[in-house]
Parts: structure tokens; C-alpha cells; sequence
């Protein structure tokens, strides 16, 4: 089974930016353990800052791999154009947000991706992505 994570704005700052909320793991040590987790898993892993470069990877990634895990970070509540890209490709795609996007500012409780995810997990940190795996190798099987 093949798994892309793919990260967006900001997620590359983990483990330095704001640990109150993001805490204080950097997300290439959590992506180890994740692979320890699941061995018979082959996880790919992008992140980018750049709106166009993942649209890019969604498209790329989109009909041929299993499963997608998509943190959009910020262009979650701005970027029509991925949910666009997300409704496009074949690939089920899981939502996640470390923090609980639900209880923080208002404009955060729009989101141009759930709509198009097969689901969203939000708020339970790091786990989420954990939770997304368990989710994908259930639909798979």
C-alpha cells in the first residue's frame, strides 16, 4: 500500500513554531516513527510552502498512489483551487490539522477542502496523521 503525506505552508516550522499549539516535534522525526508504525506501508512525503507546487503534487500523486493525507495548513480556508484539484484526482484523500482549526479564530472554521476529503481529523496533534493511516488501510482492504 502507498501513502503520500502531503504538508502545506508553515508544517516545515514543527517542533519551532508556536508549540502551544503545534507542539514540539518536528515532523521528519514524526514521519520515522509513523514508518515504524506501519512497515508494510510505503509513505511518501511532500511539503511545500507554495500553493501551485501542491497542486502539482496532489495531480502527480493523485491517481496512482492508495491514499493521501493532506495537512493544507493555511490554504485550507483560502484555496479554491485545491479543493478543486482534490474533487479532480481518484485517490481518497484525508484532512488533517494538528490543531482543533474549530475552536481558534473564525475565518479558520471555513475550510475549501473537507468538502472533498473522505474525512477531516482535526485537533488531536500529530495523531491525526496516525488515525488518517488507520482510516486508509481500512478502505483499502
Amino acid at each position: 500500500m502507498t501513502i503520500a503525506i502531503i504538508n502545506g505552508p508553515n508544517l516545515n516550522l514543527l517542533g519551532k513554531r508556536e508549540p502551544g499549539v503545534y507542539g514540539n516535534q518536528d515532523f521528519e522525526t514524526y514521519l520515522e516513527e509513523l514508518k515504524s508504525l506501519f512497515p508494510s506501508i510505503s509513505f511518501s512525503f511532500y511539503q511545500s510552502n507554495v500553493e501551485g507546487e501542491l497542486i502539482n503534487e496532489l495531480q502527480r500523486v493523485g491517481y496512482t498512489v492508495d491514499g493521501i493525507i493532506m495537512n493544507p495548513g493555511g490554504y485550507t480556508h483560502t484555496s479554491v483551487a485545491i479543493g478543486d484539484t482534490i474533487a479532480a484526482i481518484t485517490a481518497p484523500l484525508v484532512e488533517v490539522h494538528i490543531s482543533n482549526v474549530h475552536a481558534r479564530e473564525d475565518f479558520r472554521k471555513l475550510s475549501h477542502v473537507s468538502a472533498k476529503a473522505k474525512g477531516t481529523i482535526c485537533g488531536l496533534g500529530l495523531k491525526g496523521y496516525e488515525l488518517a493511516v488507520h482510516y486508509l488501510i481500512s478502505v483499502k482492504n
